[in-house]
């Protein structure tokens, strides 16, 4: 709760002096040596204070108590540390100082925490009841998805307990608004992620405030009998513990304790009064197998008689979630009704940190499975760090990857938008409306003008501008542009082009294809089989589907290789290549057989460097065994006219991973770095360029540049290529033609 002192509630205002025995308050069970750096961390901040001559006072109280907070849930000197700087303004300590003090993991936590302010100020403003469910189930989603490190989410979950604590100082519309604010947001994400205890706490904290006569009336009755319920309970475990025994059957049985909340959230639910509830006081029950769970309701309504209408199994009919437990309730001894839960330890295992569909029953949230998987390996790792608080590397399952598959940015509304990682402002704009997205001309990331292809980050605020008509550009489906990341919004472009003239889309389809293999220098390329391998039954609705953007440059690329394998020849699997100069030159086996025939050396030539997905032949040289050209090489067709009986069927093998030489022809007005730009793209595909050849002409400034590249195949190629020509000033790349 970073803040000026003016704007605190007044029990933080004028606090006493920092005083270290508070930290003979905190557990006895602190890991070695956190003592001495919170020590540290308030010396440090005493230091600051007296040279900015700011009273702390305030601040470290509250700070005092999240670190109180989290020094129950056993974490780590790391958490304890940033949570009690999490509450000192960032401005008064940098990230120099406390990486110098603490160590980079401490400064990592407290920035976190800090960037996690966001999601305070974005709350919902509809008063459409679903849309609000929405808004704050995106609001949950945010703060996980934020977090790099889970642990910073649980600092700001101890956070608002303390706040929450504090909360009964503040004004009355303060409070209501803050308490709505932790039971729709804070308190879910608690029971998500397995924080029972904070959860528990946030939820009867937040009751109070919202409805404080209903609150009262239950704490009352609750207070007014807590020593006889106590004793009651201690009674019925020993009785119960006694009974099993007896019975030889092994089991746990354990007091369970009901919350104020849950309390009035059970008499709402059933319209029952709180004296007509049978589970106020209540006990568990843990066995080892599902005979002994029956062995056990068996002695238990032996020994005390069942109310029938309050018993359910539901292990042979297992909840929705898959949760599983008989209950039943009983009148137990004195008279007193008394709820009884018995279940496996496998079963408590998965009500407790199962696939988290428990808190969606709760909740009466919609199914999202990859999001509960989530949660669910969140709240395996939350369990693992009491069985390997002592391991070193234990800190790095903390910094999850979860989440990082997902962005959540905000409207200019403060609404929560769910996007894809690498989202761009377009897919912003087509997850809003598919109208906005068609319209798309700009748009501001957090106030500042971004190209259409930056990459949005979390918690950004984005605002779109459009025109009031507009079209989409086809350069949209372009994914070497990265302009759109989702599915979900290419899918809206395609469907726009798609209704547009068919004609025009045949047209500009043929005109794709054609530079597409023109660039690529591919030939002989039976057009209605390529058709049917994307099914299409004609020519035209294969060209309209390339012209509207449903097929892409590259997948007409890649399906090039059917036609170049003969359909009847048995392919022979290729091996790895082991050496490769850098030249391109292969080893005896480069990935070619011939058709009927073996014991013959091959070798590519050096005219035309065919590459996998080519149309190729052989012809037998004079002593170097036989030479594997393109069909359309100029040099074969020589070969063909004057030595025809020499030419023999050859194919290429499946399955290599080799790379083959191939020469590109790249036309651009020059410019500084231009050449640098070039090999830094086909860099970062994974390309190796073994030979440049560059000129320019003085007069005209155009530079030709000849490549030599090593490639898998035409569509590594092609995507290269594609990526090339999207370059400022560059004209074309193509494959080199053969002369």
């Amino acid at each position: 709760m970073s803040a000026p002192e003016s704007q605190l509630p007044p029990s933080l205002r004028g606090a006493p002096s920092p005083d270290r025995q508070w930290l003979e308050r905190l557990n006895d069970g602190l890991p070695e040596g956190v003592r001495n750096q919170l020590v540290d961390a308030q010396d440090l901040v005493a230091e600051v204070a007296a040279v900015e001559g700011v009273a702390m006072d305030p601040l470290l109280e509250h700070a005092r108590g999240v670190v109180e907070i989290l020094a129950a849930l056993h974490l780590g000197a790391e958490p304890l540390v940033a949570a009690y700087f999490c509450s000192i303004p960032q401005t008064m300590i940098s990230d120099r100082q406390l990486t110098a003090a603490f160590g980079a993991d401490v400064a990592e936590l407290v920035n976190g925490v800090h960037q996690l302010r966001i999601v305070d100020d974005a709350k919902p403003r509809s008063r459409d009841r679903e849309e609000e469910k929405q808004h704050l189930e995106g609001l949950r989603k945010m703060l996980l998805g934020m977090a790099q490190d889970v642990r910073v989410v649980l600092i700001k979950l101890a956070e608002r307990v303390q706040i929450m604590r504090e909360l009964k100082t503040m004004p009355e519309e303060a409070r209501r608004r803050v308490a709505r604010e932790t039971l729709d947001i804070f308190a879910p994400l608690a029971n998500r992620l397995g924080i029972w205890q904070l959860k528990w706490e946030l939820e009867d904290l937040s009751f109070r405030f919202l409805e404080p006569e209903d609150y009262q009336r239950i704490a009352q009755l609750l207070d007014g009998r807590r020593v006889d319920r106590e004793r009651f309970i201690d009674r019925v475990k020993h009785e119960l513990r006694e009974a099993l025994i007896a019975a030889g059957i092994k089991a746990e049985v354990a007091g369970r304790p009901k919350h104020i909340y849950s309390i009035w959230r059970k008499m709402v639910g059933k319209d029952v009064d709180f004296h007509e509830l049978f589970d106020v006081r209540a006990v568990r029950v843990l066995v080892d197998d599902v005979a002994a769970c029956y062995a056990a309701l068996g002695i238990v309504h032996s020994y005390w008689q069942p109310i029938r209408s309050e018993f359910d199994d539901y292990i042979a009919s297992p909840k929705e979630n898959q949760y599983q437990s008989l209950h039943t309730a009983v009148v137990g001894p004195e008279g007193k009704t008394l709820e009884v839960q018995i279940r496996t330890l496998d079963m408590h295992q998965h009500s407790e940190f199962g696939v988290a569909a428990h808190w969606g029953y709760k909740e009466g949230g919609r199914h999202d499975d990859e999001y509960r998987e989530k949660i669910a390996w969140l709240r395996q790792i939350l369990e693992w760090k009491d069985e390997e608080r002592d391991s070193a590397d234990f800190i790095d399952r903390f910094k999850s990857e979860v989440f990082h598959d997902r962005v959540y940015v905000l409207t200019p509304e403060g609404k929560v938008m769910d996007l894809p990682r690498g989202a761009t402002p377009l897919d912003f704009a087509y997850h809003i409306h598919t109208e906005l997205g068609h319209r798309y001309r700009g748009a501001k990331v957090d106030g500042k003008m971004v190209p259409i292809h930056y990459a949005l980050k979390n918690g950004e605020q984005v605002e779109i501008f459009s025109a009031r008509q507009g079209t989409p550009s086809r350069d949209w489906l372009n994914a070497h542009l990265g302009y759109l990341k989702s599915s979900r919004a290419r899918s809206k472009v395609r469907v726009w082009f798609r209704q547009q003239d068919f004609h025009s889309n045949v047209g500009h389809g043929r005109q794709l294809l054609d530079r597409e293999l023109r660039r690529l220098g591919v030939s002989g390329v039976k057009l209605e089989a390529l058709a049917k391998r994307f099914r299409f039954e004609s020519a035209d609705d294969f060209y309209a589907a390339l012209g509207c953007g449903d097929i892409s440059g590259t997948q007409v690329a890649g399906a090039l290789r059917e036609q170049v394998l003969p359909a009847h020849a048995e392919v022979p699997p290729r091996r790895r290549s082991k050496r490769r100069g850098r030249t391109g030159k292969k080893s005896a086996d480069n990935g070619v057989h011939i058709m009927g025939v073996g014991g013959l050396t091959t070798h590519l030539a050096q005219c035309c460097k065919p590459v996998p997905d080519d149309r190729i032949a052989g012809f037998i040289t004079r002593g170097r065994g036989v030479s594997i050209h393109r069909r359309d090489c100029r040099n074969l067709m020589r070969l063909e006219m004057t030595e025809g009986e020499r030419l023999v069927e050859v194919g290429w093998s499946e399955g290599s991973e080799q790379a083959y030489p191939v020469d590109i022809d790249i036309q651009a007005y020059d410019r500084q770095g231009l050449l640098r730009d070039i090999t830094d793209v086909l860099s970062d595909g994974g390309l190796n360029v073994v030979a440049v050849n560059t000129h320019t002409d003085r007069e005209t400034h155009v530079a030709t540049m000849t490549l030599t590249l090593d490639v898998t195949d035409v569509s590594q190629l092609s995507q290269a290529l594609g990526k090339i020509e999207q370059l400022s000033n560059v004209l074309e790349a193509s494959r080199k033609r053969v002369d």
